[in-house]
């Protein structure tokens, strides 16, 4: 069970980090920020966009309770980092910059995953009495 705790911990402390700092790039526009926007061939303004919604996400996954909105932040995290990754192939990056997002979107479903039951909306496993016991609670 310890190492079940620290592994969500550190996958989640990771994401959350990256997801705020990468936020906080962002909506600054640092400029290689804007640069690696335009050469992918999406508008500067996607920044100010991805950049807020990355900042809540992170803060998001650190937060007690509030287990549907941690829902909706690992899956945002999980989108924006494998579109990250798929925008980044299309226009042929090298493969450091394809599997650096991927490694990224592993580490939230690793977080997602070993996240303990009060962080959790219901059961990974149907039929779960404790989750079932829980939900009804709700």
């Amino acid at each position: 069970m310890k190492n079940k705790v620290i592994g969500y911990w550190t996958t989640t402390a990771i994401l959350a980090f990256v997801l705020v700092t990468g936020g906080a790039a962002q909506m600054a526009r640092l400029p290689g920020n804007v640069e690696g926007i335009v050469h992918l061939g999406y508008p500067v303004y996607f920044l100010t966009i991805l950049g807020a919604w990355k900042i809540l996400g992170g803060i998001a996954v650190l937060a007690p309770r509030a287990p549907r909105l941690k829902e909706w932040a690992y899956a945002g995290a999980f989108f924006e980092l494998t579109g990250a990754a798929a925008s980044q192939a299309a226009c042929g990056e090298a493969a450091f910059h394809i599997l650096v997002p991927l490694a990224l979107a592993a580490c939230a479903v690793a977080s997602w995953a070993l996240r303990p039951r009060d962080r959790m909306l219901g059961s990974l496993v149907p039929g779960d009495a404790h989750a079932l016991v829980s939900e009804a609670r709700t």
